[in-house]
């Protein structure tokens, strides 16, 4: 299995150098020739909305967008799907970042009953608790 950093999916999403946009594309469709998925980490994601967000001035509507048709590309294994699919859902709630939703997405996957939190921001999230 290939996995990819966050240039590479920036490059895939916004296609704003021609020829990274490309080389990504011919990676991840040879991989898929060979039935073998390309693995998008949390981590990845969580960098590349930042990127999206203040780099590129995507709005979150537009980033949800983007992260749903990744979820569905069958060349792409996204780590803990369900997770991201979740924490996506949250982050349609006014005022709250994809960080803090993807957070309590995680550790609610993981047992935790709440997330503790100094943020009032996050707090808006279910999922999250007052420190």
């Amino acid at each position: 299995m290939l996995g990819v950093d966050t240039n590479v999916l920036v490059r895939l999403l916004v296609n704003d150098d021609r020829l990274q946009a490309t080389r990504a594309r011919e990676l991840i469709e040879d991989s898929a020739r060979r039935d073998e998925p390309v693995f998008v980490s949390l981590l990845v994601l969580l960098e590349t909305e930042w990127a999206l967000r203040n780099r590129y001035g995507l709005e979150p509507d537009a980033i949800r967008g983007a992260f749903g048709a990744l979820l569905e590309t069958r060349e792409l294994l996204v780590e803990d799907a369900s997770v991201v699919e979740i924490a996506l859902s949250s982050w349609e709630q006014p005022g709250t970042g994809f960080a803090d939703c993807l957070i309590a997405a995680c550790h609610r996957a993981r047992g935790c009953r709440t997330t503790l939190s100094f943020d009032a921001r996050a707090r808006r999230i279910s999922g999250f608790t007052r420190a």
